[in-house]
């Protein structure tokens, strides 16, 4: 097994992380260092964390078998890590509990947050609700068009939604604004950011509370499958869902990491959001990474058909694993997760969501290379309601 010690001291995974940010926010975030440390390996933290994760969440997730799938295909078995049976439909809420819990404790009342599917901003307004919490989500307008059920949701649990109108209106805008909230209302306010981004101690922090499904994992593998598995396959857009899979297995040599970026309409027509595929390293958000920019440094619009994954950065410790070798990161067009989508529906029964139908379908285009007795093991990280619009619209149909 391989030792992995990233982070370091000041937030850096080899180039990538640190701390790029207004000098107004280094006290806060020295704030939220500090605090991290002191409750990340504290008895009464973890086992509250826990407690919320087994009887608020419904942990642990079960794994699934794909067999008819995996059978019409030909090749490896496929197996689905399944987040979206937790409570709000996705992974996004193990993090939110943590991060929640945290806010409590540093006598923060009120919780802001960036959204872009929306499931990050249902999870933050449930916990929110669970705790007495103020909440306030920063939406991008696109994205609060395209997830207007998750919208009414995050309402009907109290959170304010705002939409922002710059930039092109999706989650890099979203965060924009939430950063500037947070700036203004310091004293009060604990920021809730959803991906393995964002300066440091956020991508270590984030990644520590989503590393509940890798964990897991390297359990229910033996019992379920017979050992664990030969590939493990994730979407990335910032990367949460993927790093809470991959970290635990790291060390694990002998499993490949795969992360599906949003190819959109194809890398060489420039309408994607694959950072790593078709980025360059860059300072976005408060860290270093790869991002997607012009020749003057400048961000440039992304696309895909999955608002979650619509970002044009990565977090950094993905930046890291592709970098040494240890990940490696693939693209799927909309119209392959698309055609994922409504293949899992009709063979597996499982509507995804659309950013896990970009695992998927790297997993249904690897399967059939493979011999009978490889696994992949796929993260389901959330589930598709919220995508029925999306799906929807590109079938020219009226919901």
């Amino acid at each position: 097994m391989t030792a992995y010690q990233y982070p370091d001291a000041k937030g850096h995974f080899g180039p990538y992380g640190g701390t790029f940010v207004a000098e107004t926010l280094v006290h806060a975030l020295d704030e939220l260092n500090a605090a991290y440390d002191r409750y990340r390996n504290d008895p009464e933290f973890v086992a509250e964390f826990e407690y919320e994760l087994a009887h608020f969440v419904g942990r642990p997730s079960p794994l699934y078998h794909a067999r008819r799938w995996s059978s019409e295909l030909g090749g490896a078995q496929i197996w689905f890590k399944r987040e979206d049976l937790n409570h709000t439909g996705a992974h996004k809420v193990n993090n939110c509990i943590g991060q929640a819990l945290l806010a409590r404790r540093m006598g923060k009342p009120r919780v802001i947050a960036e959204t872009g599917a929306g499931q990050h901003g249902v999870a933050t307004a449930t916990v929110a609700a669970r705790y007495g919490l103020e909440c306030v989500i920063y939406m991008g307008s696109e994205d609060v068009r395209r997830q207007s059920a998750n919208v009414y949701r995050m309402k009907l649990l109290g959170a304010t939604v705002v939409p922002v109108e710059s930039g092109s209106r999706t989650l890099k805008d979203a965060m924009n604004e939430a950063m500037r909230d947070w700036v203004t209302n310091v004293e009060n306010t604990f920021y809730i950011i959803g991906t393995v981004a964002g300066p440091h101690p956020y991508p270590m922090l984030v990644r520590d509370f989503q590393t509940v499904i890798g964990r897991e994992c390297i359990e229910q593998m033996p019992r379920d499958a017979g050992r664990q598995p030969d590939v493990v396959v994730a979407a990335v857009g910032g990367g949460s869902n993927a790093l809470g899979i991959f970290h635990p297995y790291i060390g694990f040599d002998e499993v490949a990491l795969v992360g599906v970026e949003a190819g959109g309409h194809g890398i060489a027509s420039g309408q994607h959001a694959a950072s790593i595929t078709g980025g360059q390293v860059g300072v976005l958000h408060g860290n270093r990474t790869y991002l997607l920019q012009d020749a003057n440094g400048q961000i440039q619009e992304t696309h895909s058909v999955s608002a979650g994954l619509d970002y044009p950065g990565v977090g950094p410790e993905h930046a890291w694993l592709a970098d040494s070798g240890r990940a490696t990161y693939v693209t799927v067009t909309d119209d392959e997760a698309l055609a994922a989508f409504h293949g899992c529906c009709r063979i597996e029964g499982i509507m995804p969501a659309l950013e896990s139908a970009h695992a998927i379908a790297h997993a249904v285009r690897l399967a059939p290379t493979l011999d009978k007795d490889k696994i992949i093991l796929v993260n389901l990280s959330g589930r598709g309601d919220k995508d029925m619009h999306t799906v929807a619209e590109r079938a020219g149909l009226d919901l």
